[in-house]
């Protein structure tokens, strides 16, 4: 790291569990971010503002839409003069006013699973956030990672209510995103259909943001097979430890 960097990023150093190292880590992973929208924004936001990528690592976001007038209620890294721009652009500007060091990549994609299984074969991914409300894609992301050991970190907030779990396969006994929910139905996520108070999106992304964080840098005991749960009414979290399915099609074929 060079004088500004050290200065820039003081406040991370300065603390025992992160120090020079886990901050030097921190520049030099790639993460991949799928989904630019409610949770996607602060996620982007955080990670970018704590180096993630500006050093030999990279910021890898992937999203399909574009940002519409009823994102702006919630979506903190689009604004009024974003409206029509893809969201993986108007990010990646949020992403380099906030920190110009990132190496920030956009694509304007569906991650399908022919796009993931090309876009891992040619890159080091080293951690993946889920930050989509669709279960396809999630469902799809579980098995790529299952068979590339990639953790993940996955977030959810649709009405009051918000969760966040961390998956990682490189863990023996570890459960997957399918023994969390064998069947999940893409209508039971989407805020079009359900609503989101606009703040619950923050808490979540940034919870999702600080495990992310403690996975890169090594920080305390990450929520590896924890669901995580938030009322916004009552302003509660809850935990749940996850065990691993026997009968899950997906972790227990490996």
């Amino acid at each position: 790291m060079n004088d500004q960097q050290l200065l820039r990023y003081s406040r991370h150093i300065l603390l025992p569990q992160m120090d020079i190292e886990g901050q030097q880590a921190l520049l030099d992973v790639h993460v991949l971010v799928v989904g630019a929208g409610g949770l996607g924004c602060p996620v982007i936001q955080y990670l970018a503002a704590s180096g993630v990528g500006a050093g030999a690592g990279q910021l890898t976001l992937v999203d399909d839409d574009v940002v519409e007038l009823s994102n702006l209620q919630r979506q903190t890294a689009h604004g009024t003069a974003d409206v029509g721009m893809t969201k993986v652009e108007s990010a990646k500007a949020d992403v380099l006013r906030l920190n110009p060091d990132v190496n920030v990549q956009a694509i304007q994609q569906r991650a399908d699973e022919q796009w993931l299984r090309s876009f891992f074969s040619q890159n080091p991914v080293t951690l993946v956030i889920d930050c989509t409300d669709n279960a396809t894609i999630r469902y799809l992301l579980n098995k790529v990672c299952l068979e590339t050991k990639t953790p993940w970190v996955s977030g959810a907030a649709v009405g009051l209510n918000g969760q966040v779990t961390v998956f990682d396969p490189r863990q023996e006994n570890a459960p997957c995103y399918r023994c969390l929910y064998p069947n999940l139905d893409d209508q039971q996520l989407t805020c079009s259909e359900n609503g989101v108070l606009s703040p619950l999106v923050g808490v979540i992304g940034s919870m999702q943001a600080l495990e992310a964080l403690k996975l890169i840098a090594g920080i305390g005991e990450p929520a590896v097979g924890k669901l995580m749960t938030f009322d916004a009414i009552s302003a509660e979290w809850r935990s749940w430890k996850l065990p691993q399915s026997p009968d899950c099609g997906d972790c227990g074929k490996l």
